[in-house]
């Protein structure tokens, strides 16, 4: 397993270029180098800890039963819910109902705390693409989220990492079996990315590789074993997963 850096060419053809060490700071590449359809990617980071916004789409507050939060609305799920891009999400036997909410991901690039929000880029390693995989009834049930959000498996990212990328305005799709059920665009957030990094940041030091999902827009629901859920953040990319059982 290494981390490496995609590199697109303007044939179309696709490189996996293996990174030196780890991707933050100065970015050093190998030498070796592997056409992109010969190697399985995993997760494009393994965080120290997901925090999770919720109700950041003033739609999904309002199709959740409720009016969108002043302040940003932060959970955590842990690293062990994290799988990367075609691993399958495994819905739990003591669940009825697991619903798929695709969003825009954050990866933070370097220790950080009480990070003003003009300064937020500078802390920013690149942006992925996630889905915030929840049990709605247990959600439901026990009035908090850390059950219902944090089984294994529920929280698929990828399919990389874009370090250019401008996140104020991207398109947000989410599909299940081809049908489109998510579609927005991140400029409808209610807290932009550099509120949401101020905000975290006053409450606990952020570190290189931890993830922050933006929230979700309107449109969630359910999803069944036997199904593929794809979430596309453009120009970003596709993150599909397979559903199981576990």
């Amino acid at each position: 397993m290494a981390f490496v850096a995609i590199e697109h060419g303007g044939d179309g053809a696709s490189v996996a270029a293996e990174i030196a060490e780890h991707p933050f700071g100065q970015l050093r590449l190998t030498g070796r180098r592997w056409p992109l359809a010969d190697v399985r990617l995993l997760a494009p980071i393994l965080p120290t800890k997901v925090v999770c916004v919720g109700k950041n789409y003033a739609e999904h507050a309002r199709e959740m039963g409720g009016e969108p939060p002043v302040n940003p609305v932060i959970f955590l799920k842990p690293s062990t819910s994290v799988i990367g891009p075609n691993a399958p999400i495994k819905l739990p036997a003591d669940s009825s109902q697991v619903d798929y909410e695709g969003e825009l991901a954050v990866v933070i690039g370097q220790p950080c705390r009480d990070v003003a929000p003009a300064q937020a880029a500078g802390v920013v390693l690149g942006y992925t693409v996630g889905n915030d995989v929840t049990a709605r009834d247990q959600q439901r049930a026990d009035g908090q989220w850390t059950r219902a959000k944090g089984h294994d498996t529920f929280c698929p990212l990828g399919p990389w990492i874009d370090t250019a990328v401008d996140p104020s305005d991207l398109a947000l799709r989410t599909s299940l079996d081809g049908t489109v059920r998510q579609d927005s665009r991140t400029s409808l957030l209610l807290h932009d990315v550099p509120a949401l990094i101020w905000w975290i940041s006053r409450v606990m030091t952020l570190l290189p590789g931890d993830v922050i999902l933006t929230g979700t827009p309107a449109g969630v629901g359910p999803m069944r074993p036997g199904q593929t859920v794809s979430v596309t953040v453009d120009p970003i990319g596709t993150l599909t997963n397979p559903v199981t059982t576990r």
